[in-house]
């Protein structure tokens, strides 16, 4: 089965319930480098992303068009100014689509990493979400169905957490931290991870 609006009307629903449960610990998790909003933003954001989707709107393209408006106009913050820039780009890729392709994703990920860099300025292995995307449309290479992607995209997630948890940030106001961002998890990455681990449920 491929994905399509209604697919996507879903996972915004469930998107809006993962940042809503997830507000708190995002908001610690960033007052330790940051301004501590990243939970307030997140849930900001998906409450209105989770409105803005049409009910009969078949075209995926159309819906992640609606999502981009959504994002630009509910946050003035950096990491939802980069869902704005996944959105926008998703919405470009997929106009005039009804559906998608399990097989489809990595590429649309990838796209949307290497518009998130030239976008922000960060670079693989800068502790970024840029590195969470980039695992996940790597781990999603070679899935075919939605059982295969699911279960790749949470593996995903979970092991860059891993990874990256004792390196340090390398980029945005988190940098200035330096050494004592390790053993830390980075704020945008962590959001990312509550999002995926919702939607992929």
């Amino acid at each position: 089965m491929a994905i399509t609006a209604n697919h996507l009307r879903h996972a915004a629903a469930r998107a809006k319930e993962a940042a809503a449960l997830a507000q708190d610990d995002l908001n610690a998790a960033d007052g330790k480098i940051g301004d501590g909003d990243t939970g307030v933003m997140l849930r900001r954001l998906f409450e209105v992303v989770a409105t803005v989707i049409p009910d009969q709107e078949t075209d995926i393209g159309n819906v992640f068009q609606a999502c981009a408006k959504a994002c630009a106009s509910g946050t003035g913050s950096s990491l939802g100014t980069l869902v704005t820039v996944a959105m926008m780009t998703l919405a470009m890729a997929t106009k005039g689509r009804s559906e998608i392709g399990w097989d489809e994703l990595a590429p649309l990920l990838a796209s949307v990493r290497d518009q998130m860099m030239a976008r922000g300025g960060a670079r693989l292995g800068d502790k970024t979400i840029v590195d969470m995307i980039d695992a996940v449309a790597v781990a999603l290479d070679a899935c075919r169905t939605r059982d295969e992607a699911s279960d790749a995209a949470k593996n995903a997630v979970r092991e860059t957490l891993a990874a990256f948890r004792d390196r340090p940030n390398k980029l945005g106001r988190a940098r200035m931290f330096g050494e004592r961002t390790i053993g830390l998890d980075d704020p945008g990455m962590l959001a990312f991870s509550h999002l995926l681990n919702a939607v992929a449920a």
